[in-house]
């Protein structure tokens, strides 16, 4: 198994198509094609069905690829560390964090990075905490913001506690607060209409199993929105929402939960089988710089030196 031939096997992977890849990969199409059918040999089983105009991967295809994509990212992360010995004025970081993240805290943050440090390039991939792992295990990302998951891939994957959002209920300015006067119960949202996260979001998991578990199901006025639609949705008054208090602006009513309310952990999380690049260690101490010194929003704290709560 070579090196070369893992990238192939990719292309092919990620394009469906031998001729498409080849031209990716700027190598004539039958190199490519024998060198797939040499990685086919060494593995010992296909890795593609090849029907007439259908290519699709096989099990052992399907196996294979996070296992190539992680090698293949793994040596430029290698290349790029290397790349990066002689100064911190270039380099290339790639990070993942939740779409609440990405509205709320990260914009601050990464402004002060990109100011410090202009010459490296940032990519940012905004998804779930579940998937953003899985990049990481996979060497698609180096550093991941996710909130509250168990981490799935213990042996690569290592995070570190940054800080406790307190989630809160927003609703519309100009329409009623869900309660008439202090905080709201768990309870209190039962048979109130709900803007509702698309399946998958982190927020959506922890609101419906507050409510299961108060003995009741939640209702929905819209259901599936990204973080950005639902503001807007509670906004125009179609119902409340409950979101982290990192992401609240004036623009809303905010009504706070009864002790002991609702909360996650947000944490940043890396690979801790690969050695980080000096833009990857920048990118993590301004990160935790950045949280040490803001000004939170009431009920959110810093974890950094302090015990992460049980």
């Amino acid at each position: 198994m070579q090196f070369h031939q893992l990238a192939y096997f990719v292309a092919v992977a990620d394009t469906r198509h031998f001729t498409r890849a080849a031209e990716l990969m700027r190598v004539a199409q039958p190199s490519l094609s024998q060198q797939v059918r040499a990685l086919e040999r060494d593995v010992g089983a296909e890795l593609f069905h090849r029907i007439r105009g259908n290519l699709s991967l096989t099990e052992a295809g399907e196996t294979l690829l996070p296992y190539a994509r992680r090698v293949l990212a793994d040596t430029e992360s290698a290349y790029q560390a290397v790349r990066e010995l002689d100064e911190l004025g270039r380099g290339r970081v790639r990070l993942g964090a939740t779409p609440s993240l990405c509205t709320g805290l990260l914009p601050s943050m990464l402004a002060g990075f990109r100011a410090a440090y202009p010459g490296i390039e940032l990519t940012l991939h905004e998804s779930g905490s579940r998937d953003l792992q899985t990049d990481l295990s996979e060497g698609a990302l180096d550093l991941a913001l996710i909130v509250d998951s168990r981490l799935r891939d213990r042996t690569r994957l290592a995070t570190q506690p940054l800080l406790i959002e307190e989630l809160v209920v927003i609703s519309a300015k100009d329409r009623p607060a869900p309660i008439r006067r202090g905080r709201l119960r768990i309870a209190d949202l039962q048979d109130k209409p709900l803007v509702m996260f698309r399946r998958g979001y982190d927020l959506r998991d922890a609101t419906i199993n507050a409510c299961r578990a108060e003995g009741f199901e939640p209702v929905f006025a819209i259901q599936g929105g990204e973080m950005d639609a639902v503001l807007e949705f509670v906004r125009a008054g179609m119902g409340i929402a409950v979101v982290p208090s990192t992401v609240v602006r004036d623009r809303f009513r905010v009504t706070r939960f009864a002790e002991p309310g609702l909360s996650r952990v947000v944490r940043l999380a890396g690979r801790q089988d690969v050695e980080p690049s000096k833009a990857v260690r920048a990118l993590r101490d301004a990160v935790t710089a950045h949280l040490a010194d803001a000004v939170l929003p009431q009920g959110t704290r810093s974890l950094l030196g302090h015990a992460e709560p049980r």
